[in-house]
């Protein structure tokens, strides 16, 4: 194929804020077809990065009907992952489905098993993987310089920045709040850096502590109480087949000044390392102990051909180039699925009071 024709299905914030703006980027990507249930976006979205020859849908069943599209983009809520992405698979598209992998884990297992049924590939967004700081520290993990990383905190915390638009707070819809929403991408990051996907048991605890407050101060203005079904905090402690545990939190609204999104902290028996000031690495060399502060602001994995890319340019330039020359994809749908799998394990063990544990 000359281009890789992609199609759209979900045209909101997401789609407008990140897939879009990066896909238009790729010179081997065209995209071809916007979906969504409100015609009205989709049209925007043909206007602002489509062509003449853009096809618009309000059903996304009629748009997986033309054979022409080689790459479907899920876009939609949490509840709608699923059940898009297997129909986009069986209609002969890879997909890139944005995070997280699915609602449920049952739902995310649907998924795989369709991918390896109609061998197309699937890849879920976690974008925060193409980070520089990410990158970088993933290189580091991967040579070694840690040793046994058995310990890391995935960090996820907003002090009030509740997202009050869209079907955020619709636990029907999502699945949960700022868990399923944010915390999916400090445990992705976890789970990725220690290489580690053989979960033992989780123990997690959900709050509703503030959501019920009436005219909450609020970075998107406060909001209803009445449609704030999800929970505004929530903390995990993960353990791993082979001992290593690893602290989860999150939160879009919690009493805490450390404040930190999409972070992780590691410790091995060689050394250790955090994002919490920028990306700073610890140690000890020669009897003493020593702390380094990474310059990430010159050269790197995130530079190419001379200009830096945000995580979301790198995120689509490398899935486009996956697809187009058969390779390995960077986040692999096997390992978004044990991140839904805790994530539910988290949730569960919340309502129950219990830990759960896992039959792997």
């Amino acid at each position: 194929m000359s281009k890789v024709k992609v199609a759209i299905i979900g045209c909101g914030g997401i789609a407008n804020g990140k897939h879009m703006p990066s896909l238009a980027k790729v010179k081997d990507a065209e995209i071809v077809a916007f979906c969504d249930v409100i015609v009205e976006k989709a049209e925007q979205a043909k206007e602002k990065f489509g062509n003449a020859e853009s096809k618009v849908y309000a059903d996304f069943k009629e748009l997986l009907k033309d054979s022409s599209i080689d790459v479907v983009h899920v876009c939609t809520p949490n509840d709608s992952h699923s059940y898009i992405s297997i129909a986009a698979m069986e209609a002969g598209k890879h997909v890139l489905c944005e995070k997280p992998m699915a609602k449920t884990a049952a739902e995310a297992r649907e998924m795989l098993a369709a991918s390896k049924r109609t061998g197309k590939k699937l890849s879920i967004g976690y974008n925060n993987r193409y980070r520089p700081d990410s990158q970088f520290l993933k290189g580091l993990c991967e040579a070694g310089e840690f040793g046994e990383i058995y310990f890391a905190k995935a960090h996820a915390i907003r002090r009030r920045a509740v997202p009050t638009w869209g079907v955020f707070l619709d636990e029907e819809k999502q699945g949960g709040g700022p868990l399923i929403d944010i915390g999916t991408h400090a445990l992705d990051l976890a789970l990725w850096m220690m290489d580690n996907y053989k979960p033992k048991a989780v123990l997690g605890r959900a709050f509703h502590k503030l959501s019920s407050r009436e005219n909450a101060a609020n970075a998107w203005g406060p909001w209803d109480p009445k449609e704030f079904t999800v929970e505004d905090s929530a903390f995990a402690m993960i353990t791993m087949e082979n001992g290593a545990t690893i602290i989860l939190e999150s939160s879009w609204a919690l009493n805490s000044l450390e404040v930190d999104e999409a972070k992780v902290s590691l410790s091995g028996t060689e050394g250790g390392a955090d994002m919490k000031d920028g990306l700073r690495l610890n140690g000890e060399k020669n009897s003493r102990l020593f702390t380094t502060k990474v310059d990430l602001s010159a050269g790197g994995v995130a530079f190419y051909e001379g200009q830096t890319e945000s995580d979301a340019d790198l995120e689509a330039r490398l899935w486009i180039d996956a697809v187009l020359n058969d390779k390995e994809l960077t986040v692999k749908p096997e390992q978004a699925l044990v991140v839904s799998e805790i994530l539910e394990a988290i949730y569960e063990s919340s309502r129950t009071g219990e830990a759960v544990y896992f039959n792997n």
